[in-house]
């Protein structure tokens, strides 16, 4: 004998609507510079005994509330807590440079000036996506831009990053032929984003981008393997 029918009609859930969901609560709506030299501390496989420290850029606050450390990674300006790859390094919690202290969230006062700005500077939501904010880049952040797989490469400053009102976020590079002042500043009309002229960008620390200018054989190996790899 078969088993009775609910009265209840069955429930069609569209998982494109939910994942759709999950993005938009995760999307950027505001970002806090870092200038208190306050870092994130990773590890990588390869050397499971040691921890690496690199300075935060800013921190972001979601559409849901949290607040999440950024740092320029490989072809983005990433959420440190979603760094988790055995290869370039996983996610290990925050530190102070000054006190030693590792912690594994974000400081009270970031989240609290984050907020606080994000009530004041409330955006009207429009079909189109539009800039809503601009930071400078403090940490001497180089680009690696490519266009074609065969062309050359050119290694660039980044001189700030731009968040838009659908979450994303991309660097400021400047077109030298069109600048008409120096030093280059946030506003000025020889800026682009990065990702709208170049086909593939890379960040990089300063330290790591000036071995690239100067030829290294060891970092120019090692990156010649990264992009080989992510291609």
């Amino acid at each position: 004998m078969g088993a009775s029918l609910s009265p209840r009609s069955a429930q069609v859930i569209d998982l494109e609507t939910v994942r759709q969901r999950q993005q938009a609560q995760k999307c950027l709506v505001r970002l806090a510079p870092e200038l208190d030299g306050l870092e994130m501390v990773y590890q990588l496989a390869a050397s499971p005994d040691a921890y690496y420290g690199l300075p935060i850029l800013a921190w972001g606050l979601r559409e849901d509330g949290s607040v999440i450390g950024l740092v320029p990674w490989m072809e983005s300006l990433a959420a440190c807590h979603d760094l988790n790859s055995q290869e370039n390094g996983y996610f290990v919690g925050y530190r102070d440079p000054e006190t030693e202290e590792i912690f594994d969230t974000p400081p009270d006062h970031k989240y609290h000036e984050l907020v606080a700005a994000a009530e004041y500077f409330d955006y009207e939501a429009s079909g189109e996506v539009t800039l809503i904010q601009q930071i400078p880049d403090t940490l001497g952040t180089h680009a690696l831009c490519m266009n074609h797989p065969d062309s050359p490469w050119h290694m660039k400053p980044v001189y700030g990053w731009r968040l838009y009102s659908d979450g994303s976020l991309d660097a400021l590079l400047a077109d030298e032929n069109k600048a008409a002042m120096t030093p280059i500043l946030l506003g000025d009309e020889c800026l682009y984003s990065a990702h709208a002229r170049h086909q593939t960008v890379y960040f990089f620390q300063r330290h790591i981008a000036n071995r690239i200018l100067e030829e290294d054989p060891a970092t120019l190996d090692a990156l010649a393997m990264m992009v080989v790899a992510s291609d």
